[in-house]
């Protein structure tokens, strides 16, 4: 069985980067980091001309049609060049819901104009808890109408349209979960923007005060939904991790065989040689996770959900692994505003949380392999 990308699909990756260097450089990412914009709105505007927004969406929705194998192959390169865009909420969150779940109206109404770049979407699921949970949905759903507090929200703030994870009872069952899409332009939602960790990646809470809503996917399967989502959302922010781990890795051995002390370069160091050598195998084994995961996302395999599970823990260890020993590899200057090893710490800790914290995940992988042991 050959897991690697085909001639295609790594003339498309080679693509990619070259776009991304050209319009994605450090001194992009530090004016979003230290400017007022949320986001790079000249990135995202040509993300969506180059057609890399769309991707995996169908062409009779106006995307490219080509699938899930081509998303993890932009992903890679937008987790190196640590593209400061809603892409990930938008593109994995967003569209796959729609996808998924979403009515012929709805997903003529959406998917356009993501894959246009005109619209920004997000998935609101979490309300303070840090993992997504039944447990922790508890805004009230009557008569097309949401009352309730999400936080926090990935791109909240600046998103056009959400889609809300609603208890519609009290009981405490998977089945009183229901998902509903709601235009933030229609007025009921609030959006204030969080302060975090990496602000190229906003971060917001949401307020719903008779927020008009419509049924997304039949009632009472949003937690069912919901799982299948953040599989296939686990997987491609996996393949984020991963590029961004191996630029990290990139780094920290340029400055090892550039920076000199005691006449050599340091590089030359046993300790740094085994420093850069475990980053090395971080890195290396959760791409073979991820090839996995990106094998049974495209083919929707039985074995999806504990490949996004395996993928989801390597990349998030392997990323920040990377991203802090890239810090020690550099020293003293690591640590300085002025070099770039601190956008990579922030990402990296960032999307460790972003779908849920690692010892969720790795919870998930547990139950999901005793499952299928016991099935």
């Amino acid at each position: 069985m050959n897991f690697d990308f085909s001639d295609d699909q790594k003339q498309l990756r080679d693509q990619a980067r070259k776009f991304l260097a050209e319009k994605c450089s450090s001194k992009a990412v530090r004016a979003v980091l230290d400017g007022q914009s949320p986001y790079d709105r000249e990135l995202w505007r040509g993300l969506a001309e180059m057609g890399f927004l769309g991707v995996a969406i169908p062409e009779e929705f106006g995307g490219a049609g080509a699938g899930h194998l081509e998303l993890c192959v932009i992903a890679e390169e937008m987790g190196r060049a640590l593209a400061p865009v809603p892409f990930s909420s938008t593109v994995y969150l967003a569209a796959e819901a729609l996808m998924l779940a979403g009515s012929e109206a709805q997903k003529r109404k959406w998917l356009p104009r993501i894959a246009s770049g005109e619209a920004i979407g997000t998935l609101a699921l979490f309300e303070g808890t840090g993992n997504p949970s039944p447990k922790a949905v508890k805004l009230d759903a009557s008569n097309g109408v949401l009352n309730g507090v999400k936080k926090p929200v990935a791109d909240g703030a600046i998103a056009d349209f959400v889609i809300v994870a609603a208890r519609s009872a009290a009981t405490g069952r998977d089945s009183d979960i229901s998902l509903f899409i709601a235009d933030t332009k229609a007025g009921g939602v609030d959006a204030k923007a969080l302060t975090n960790l990496d602000p190229t990646r906003g971060q917001a809470e949401l307020v719903f005060a008779n927020c008009k809503a419509e049924p997304l996917g039949a009632p009472g399967e949003g937690w069912a939904i919901i799982a299948q989502v953040l599989d296939r959302a686990a997987v491609l922010v996996a393949f984020e991790q991963v590029g961004g781990a191996d630029r990290a890795l990139e780094m920290g051995r340029d400055y090892a065989l550039d920076r000199i002390a005691f006449g050599r370069p340091i590089g030359s160091f046993q300790a740094v040689k085994h420093m850069l050598a475990d980053m090395y195998v971080s890195a290396t084994l959760a791409r073979s996770n991820c090839y996995y995961g990106a094998w049974a996302l495209s083919t929707n395999a039985p074995e999806l959900p504990e490949a996004a599970a395996s993928a989801r823990i390597s990349a998030t260890q392997a990323f920040q692994h990377c991203a802090k020993n890239n810090i020690q590899v550099h020293g003293g200057m690591g640590f300085t505003w002025e070099f770039d090893c601190h956008m990579y710490y922030r990402r990296a800790n960032a999307l460790a949380l972003g779908l849920g914290s690692l010892s969720y995940w790795e919870d998930q992988l547990i139950d999901r392999m005793r499952k299928r042991n016991a099935a």
